[in-house]
C-alpha cells in the first residue's frame, strides 16, 4: 500500500491530531489510491473527491485556528451505502432507489463526521442488504482484494474491501445475520457486531429491533474500538441505546487474559465447516492456552436459533419491503423475493412462538456465560467462494437450499444478543483469509475487544496485505 492508506487508523489519526500529516495529504492520498485500486474491486460505488478535499481544507484550516480535534479528525470515510447520508446518494443497492438523496444523516453517519471524519463516498452493499455476497443490478458485484475471484463477503463488503485495499482506514457496517462479520472474515480485517442498542439507531421504522444493529469495522481491533467509541453512547431517541458513553471504549485494550475461561466450538453444534476453514481455526484454541486462558470444547444451546432468526428475518422482510414489491416486483433479486414470500406466510403465532424461543435461547446463553467468558467459533463455514456464484451450494458435503443456509455460524450467534467479533486467524493454502468469531456475554463488549487484540497481537495475521 501507499505510505498514508498503509497506516493503521489509530496510528493516522495520532498523526493527524500531532499535524505531522494534513487532511488535504491523508484525504488526497486515498484518493488517489481510489482511483488506482477501487476499479479493480469495486469497493466504493459513490464519490465525492471535489467535496472530500473541500471538507478536507477545511479541518485543517479549523485546527490552525485552534479548534480541538476530534478522534476521527481528517479520516477519510466512505459510508455504508445502507446509512442515509445528507445530499449523498443512499441507493440501498436496489434499483428503486437508484435517485434517492436524502436530506439529513442518520445518527451514525452525523457521530462520525461530527468527530472529524471526512466524507468521501459509499461503500457498496448487496440489494437491501439482503446476503451475504455484495452484488446489485446498480454497481455490480464487489470482489475480493486478496483473490478478485473471490467474494468480498456482506452485506459490509464493499466496506470490508476498501479496507483491505487500503481505499479507508476505517468504515460503518450494519449486522443482522453476519453482515459485519462475515466480510470482515473473507476480507483480513476486523467488523464487530457490538451488543444491541450499544450504537443506537436513529430515524428507524422499529427502534425496538435488536437482530440488527451498525458497528464498526477497521484493519486492527484499536482501530475498531476507536470508532466505536465515537458511535456507541445513548441517545434520547433510542428506547434500547445503552447507557455507557463511547470514550469507555477509547481507552489501551491490553489485558492480562490468564484464568480466562474459553469455550472452543469448532462447529457451534453441528454445522457442516469446510476442511480447509477448519484447518486453520484448529490452532486457535492452542493460542488462547498458550495465552493463560482454560480452554473447553463446549457450545451454548442454540438448538432454537434456526427457527428463531428465520421466523423475524422474513416476518420483518415482508413488512418492510411487500409494499415496494408489491409495485415493482420486477426490480427485486430473486432471493429477496422469495424471503418476502416466506414472511407473508407467518402468522401471528409463529411470530409469537419465535419470540417465545429467543427468550428461551437468552436465558439458556446466560446460564453458558456463567460458566464461560469467551466462546470462540468459526465466523463463516465458507473460505471466500466463487465471484460468480450467489451463495455456497454445498458446505462438507451438505446441500445449501436458500442464499441463508450458508451464514448460520454467523446468525446462529446473532440469536444470543452479544457482542461478536471477527479477527483474522489465517490463511487457506490458497491464501485465502479465514478469520476467528470471539463472542463474549452481552454488554461485555469491551472484553471482546480486549480478548480479540489479545489473539491479534499473539497471531499477527492481520498485518498479511493483500497483493494488490
Amino acid at each position: 500500500m501507499d505510505e498514508l492508506c498503509a497506516l493503521d487508523a489509530t496510528d493516522l489519526a495520532q498523526r493527524l491530531r500531532r499535524r505531522e500529516v494534513s487532511a488535504r495529504d491523508v484525504v488526497a492520498a486515498h484518493l488517489d489510491r481510489i482511483d488506482r485500486v477501487n476499479p479493480a474491486i469495486n469497493a466504493i460505488v459513490t464519490l465525492d473527491a471535489e467535496g472530500a478535499l473541500a471538507a478536507a481544507a477545511a479541518a485543517d484550516e479549523a485546527v490552525a485556528r485552534g479548534a480541538e480535534p476530534g478522534p476521527l479528525h481528517g479520516l477519510p470515510i466512505a459510508f455504508k451505502d445502507t446509512h442515509d447520508t445528507a445530499g449523498m446518494r443512499t441507493t440501498y443497492g436496489s434499483p428503486l432507489l437508484a435517485d434517492y438523496v436524502p436530506a439529513s444523516d442518520e445518527l451514525i453517519v452525523e457521530r462520525i463526521q461530527d468527530a472529524g471524519a471526512v466524507r468521501i463516498g459509499k461503500t457498496n452493499v448487496p440489494e437491501f442488504a439482503a446476503g451475504s455476497h455484495t452484488f446489485n443490478t446498480l454497481f455490480g458485484t464487489t470482489r475480493n482484494p486478496y483473490d478478485l475471484g473471490r467474494s468480498a463477503g456482506g452485506s459490509s463488503g464493499g466496506a470490508a474491501a476498501a479496507l483491505a485495499a487500503g481505499l479507508t482506514p476505517i468504515a460503518d457496517g450494519s449486522d443482522m445475520g453476519g453482515s459485519l462479520r462475515n466480510p470482515a472474515s473473507f476480507c483480513n480485517v476486523v467488523g464487530f457486531r457490538p451488543t444491541p442498542g450499544r450504537v443506537p439507531s436513529h430515524p428507524t421504522d422499529n427502534p425496538w429491533d435488536t437482530l440488527g444493529t451498525s458497528g464498526p469495522m477497521g484493519r486492527t481491533v484499536a482501530d475498531v474500538a476507536l470508532l466505536l467509541s465515537v458511535i456507541a453512547g445513548p441517545d434520547p431517541r433510542s428506547p434500547i441505546a445503552l447507557e455507557t458513553p463511547g470514550a469507555a471504549f477509547r481507552v489501551p485494550l491490553e489485558r492480562n487474559l490468564a484464568g480466562l475461561r474459553v469455550a472452543w466450538s469448532p462447529t457451534l453444534g453441528g454445522l457442516p465447516v469446510e476442511p480447509v476453514v477448519a484447518d486453520v481455526l484448529a490452532g486457535a484454541p492452542a493460542v488462547f492456552a498458550e495465552l493463560g486462558c482454560v480452554v473447553e470444547e463446549a457450545t451454548p444451546d442454540l438448538s432454537d436459533a434456526e427457527f428463531v432468526f428465520r421466523t423475524l428475518r422474513a416476518n420483518a422482510f415482508a413488512l418492510q419491503f411487500g409494499d415496494r414489491f408489491d409495485r415493482r416486483p420486477e426490480l427485486f433479486k430473486p432471493a429477496l423475493a422469495w424471503n418476502i414470500e416466506v414472511g407473508r406466510k407467518l402468522s401471528g403465532a409463529d411470530v409469537w412462538q419465535a419470540t417465545t424461543a429467543w427468550a428461551r435461547t437468552y436465558r439458556a446463553a446466560a446460564a453458558f456465560f456463567d460458566s464461560y467468558d469467551v466462546l470462540i467459533a468459526p465466523v463463516s463455514q465458507v473460505p471466500p467462494f466463487d465471484v460468480d456464484e450467489e451463495y455456497p451450494e454445498i458446505i462438507a458435503g451438505q446441500d445449501q437450499h436458500s442464499y441463508l443456509d450458508w451464514m448460520r455460524s454467523a446468525y446462529h450467534v446473532t440469536v444470543l444478543g452479544a457482542p461478536a467479533i471477527s479477527v483474522p486467524a489465517g490463511f487457506t493454502p490458497d491464501g485465502l483469509p479465514v478469520g476467528l468469531q470471539i463472542v463474549t456475554r452481552p454488554r461485555s463488549d469491551l472484553l471482546t475487544l480486549q480478548v480479540a487484540a489479545a489473539f491479534e497481537a499473539a497471531t499477527g495475521h492481520g498485518r498479511r496485505r493483500p497483493p494488490l
